[in-house]
């Protein structure tokens, strides 16, 4: 699930959320820290696998002076990553947004002898 997380207007700092809300699905906020924890995790490791592919471009074999100073684009993408919203924020505005996907796992079967 690719999503372009640069155009979904998603505050930038964290807010003041009711506790109560993030249960309301699986009525256990245990659970819901742990969706959260799991898809920030995904997203996080999506986004830098995004930039280290964009900055492969920049990737030079030498290194002189001149390039070091000139090269503004990487600078650019570096500023663009930094802005964005972290991924715990953006897992939970998928969350809010119900554009997470999970499933409970079995419960473990008991032995009856």
């Amino acid at each position: 699930m690719k999503t372009d997380y640069q155009k979904d207007k998603i505050e930038k700092n964290a807010i003041t959320r009711n506790i109560r809300e993030f249960d309301t699905d699986t009525n256990n906020i245990y659970e819901t820290v742990a969706i959260l924890s799991k898809r920030a995790n995904q997203i996080s490791t999506e986004l830098k696998d995004e930039m280290r592919t964009k900055m492969q471009e920049f990737n030079t074999t030498t290194d002189s002076l001149d390039e070091i100073f000139e090269n503004r684009d990487q600078i650019e993408l570096a500023k663009t990553y930094e802005q964005m919203p972290k991924p715990a924020l953006l897992a939970i505005h998928e969350f809010e947004n119900k554009e997470i996907y999970y499933r409970e796992g079995e419960e473990p079967k008991e032995d009856k002898e």
